[in-house]
């Protein structure tokens, strides 16, 4: 007779313990950047929302910028680093297949044999994360697990493309997921539609680009990205709420994907989200930062006192794929 297995017993719930971001030290404004395309600071505020974007530099690689985002997570939550069991890092912009960055930040933090690795969820990779994190601890796989969004989107730009040069920027954010008895974090909501992936893709594999010894790109037909931002991932964001439970007045913040204002202004609309909720607007001066967006959003918005511990957040992000990913969020 086959002995039946041992399961283990994982938490009711879990919450965000801390959070912290990085940013490059470069800005790069409107004006710098038409000076690389055909545009104008004008056009380019109208159509997205964005003054001001952060590029990284030679000294400030992935592995720089998730280090540094992942201290400031660690010391925000009061968590030690003996506790933290699993490390997973959302990113895009690692241009090495392997070794995954997760295992390398896990040994750059001193964290001691933690499961680690990567996913590749675009511009919902931290969402996506944090779903991850979540069940891995009510599971009981993990007790404590450091999750990041990192992008150096710069290094797939292609400067002098005059739809998408101008959006795309560097970044990084962690959190630290711990089990709670009181859930801080809500149900996920999350899926894709494949038979859009063309629409945000790279312009060539790795293997074909190295006999031009060229870089491929990003490459985004913004028409169909907008239209079903403001159709499709509304109606997500809207499914969210359902699926925790909250009506929007019981909401205290929003944080979507920071991809361009005009479809935040139009998920607003369409979730009928009441003046007293806190928008995060990170995009004015970071712009899209893809997996990073969201979770420097909530250190930003918690850093300016724009929004407090223990308010609830919906968070939500969207993009190449296309996937996305949300939940309500108590913030840490």
């Amino acid at each position: 007779m086959t002995a039946p297995l041992t399961i283990r017993a994982g938490r009711v719930g879990s919450r965000i313990a801390g959070v912290g971001s990085f940013l490059p030290r470069r800005i790069v404004t409107n004006e710098e950047m038409c000076t690389m395309i055909d545009s104008s600071d004008e056009w380019i505020q109208q159509r997205t929302g964005i003054v001001e974007r952060r590029w990284a530099s030679d000294d400030e690689p992935l592995t720089v910028m998730i280090a540094e985002a992942s201290r400031h997570a660690i010391e925000h939550s009061g968590v030690s680093t003996d506790e933290i069991d699993a490390v997973i890092v959302a990113s895009v912009t690692h241009l090495k297949a392997t070794p995954a960055l997760a295992p390398m930040l896990a040994a750059e933090l001193g964290l001691k044999d933690p499961a680690a690795y990567d996913i590749s969820a675009a511009c919902a990779g931290f969402c996506y994360a944090l779903a991850q994190a979540d069940a891995l601890i009510r599971a009981g796989a993990a007790n404590a697990v450091l999750i990041v969004g990192a992008e150096r989107l710069s290094d797939l730009t292609d400067k002098s493309d005059r739809s998408t040069a101008f959006l795309f920027a560097d970044g990084a954010g962690a959190a630290v997921v711990v089990g709670s008895d009181t859930p801080g974090v809500g149900p996920v909501v999350w899926g894709s539609d494949g038979t859009q992936a063309d629409v945000i893709t790279q312009t060539a594999d790795f293997r074909d680009a190295v006999p031009t010894g060229q870089m491929p790109t990003l490459y985004m037909d913004g028409k169909p990205v907008f239209r079903w931002a403001t159709t499709f991932i509304a109606d997500a964001a809207k499914d969210i709420l359902k699926q925790t439970g909250l009506e929007p007045e019981q909401l205290d913040v929003f944080i979507p994907h920071q991809a361009n204002n005009r479809i935040t202004d139009s998920m607003l609309r369409h979730l009928k989200l009441p003046e007293h909720v806190v928008v995060a607007r990170t995009i004015k001066h970071l712009g899209n930062t893809s997996a990073a967006s969201v979770p420097i959003a909530m250190d930003q918005l918690l850093s300016s006192g724009e929004a407090t511990s223990g308010q609830t957040a919906l968070i939500i992000g969207f993009g190449a794929g296309l996937v996305y990913a949300g939940q309500v969020v108590v913030l840490p």
